[in-house]
């Protein structure tokens, strides 16, 4: 493995200094908007997307490039309660495809140009020595039991999300959230329910194809988990204590860090939703850095997208993760801001705007 475990140092804190966005540059790119060769609001959302990623960048002339995913992999000791039609092991042979470059997020996210990072966040088993390493444990302990993680590896697995993109930081304009993990659907919709007030019913879906016996297990053992691990839930950090997961803890750090660097994060599916919850219920202004991507099959991912109040940016009945939702989305924000920034103006072509 490529060793980068010592890389988050003892720094296990989770706070971070995010900026407001820049209002300045916001009313820039709407004022180039009214500069382009072409009717007022004919490219729809694509206009306002562009503006968005200005006001994160703080530049009038926003860019999504170059663009990174982040794919973060453990395992979940919860999946001893048969809540997954796949055994464990099925994640160390995923995570040896996308290290492949076999999987489909490998195959999307080179079809959009965008630069992919597999890491071992927790993986129950073998992994190619290609795979970054932020091991923390051979995946989390059963929820149903014990709190899924410990204070220390919530922290750490929140810092080590931080250290990812302290050394990726410098090569991503914007950088999309991933995910790999048998049973990780099931910690997502716990959060979600915790964070949300929902219900367990309301946010359980069939995650890897269960069929509907085992979504009502499925939730028997959510409703189970957070009854014995007793969340705090104003506490968002307790939340991935007692029913979270190690690549959902760094996916928060993630987040985190790239806002706090002016760096827009298109969230996934519902792993990395749930993991933007979480980040979000950390410090609120990580919202103004979200970008939607999909809506996925996932019941839970309407409620977190609906939480963070970040719109999806399409439909096409996705629920892989891996981020392949947020590969096909980085597509559409790039075409938005080079729209934004290469169309000629009015002025360009020797006409008049008026």
């Amino acid at each position: 493995m490529t060793d980068a475990s010592t890389s988050a140092g003892d720094d296990t804190s989770i706070a971070v200094s995010i900026p407001p966005l820049d209002e300045t540059a916001r009313e820039a790119a709407q004022e180039q908007q009214t500069q382009l060769l072409k009717p007022p609001g004919s490219l729809g959302r694509l206009e306002s997307m562009a503006v968005d990623i200005a006001a994160m960048q703080a530049t009038p002339t926003p860019s999504v490039d170059p663009a990174v995913i982040l794919t973060l992999a453990a395992d979940h000791g919860v999946t001893a309660e048969g809540v997954s039609a796949y055994p464990k092991s099925v994640t160390a042979a995923m995570v040896d495809a996308v290290a492949s470059g076999d999987a489909a997020i490998n195959a999307i996210a080179g079809a959009n140009k965008i630069t992919t990072h597999i890491v071992d966040m927790g993986v129950d088993g073998d992994v190619p020595a290609s795979v970054i390493d932020y091991h923390i444990a051979d995946g989390t302990a059963n929820m149903t039991v014990e709190p899924a993680l410990t204070t220390t590896q919530a922290r750490e697995s929140i810092a080590a999300g931080r250290a990812l993109v302290e050394e990726h930081a410098a090569e991503a304009g914007v950088i999309g959230l991933g995910d790999l993990g048998i049973g990780n659907t099931t910690a997502s919709a716990a959060i979600t329910a915790a964070l949300t007030g929902t219900t367990v019913e309301e946010v359980t879906g069939h995650g890897t194809g269960i069929d509907e016996a085992t979504r009502q297990q499925k939730i028997e053992t959510i409703e189970r988990a957070l009854a014995v691990t007793d969340p705090n839930t104003d506490d968002p950090l307790d939340v991935l204590r007692c029913v979270g997961g190690f690549e959902i803890g760094g996916l928060v750090g993630v987040t985190l860090a790239a806002a706090s660097r002016r760096i827009p994060v298109v969230v996934d599916g519902v792993v990395t939703g749930a993991a933007a919850v979480v980040a979000a219920e950390i410090d609120e202004r990580v919202s103004d850095y979200l970008l939607g991507s999909h809506v996925s099959t996932e019941p839970a991912h309407a409620v977190q997208l609906d939480a963070l109040d970040s719109p999806p940016c399409l439909d096409y009945e996705m629920g892989l993760g891996e981020g392949t939702g947020a590969a096909v989305a980085i597509g559409t924000y790039r075409a938005a801001c080079r729209a934004h920034t290469e169309m000629a103006t009015f002025a360009d072509a020797g006409l008049d705007d008026a």
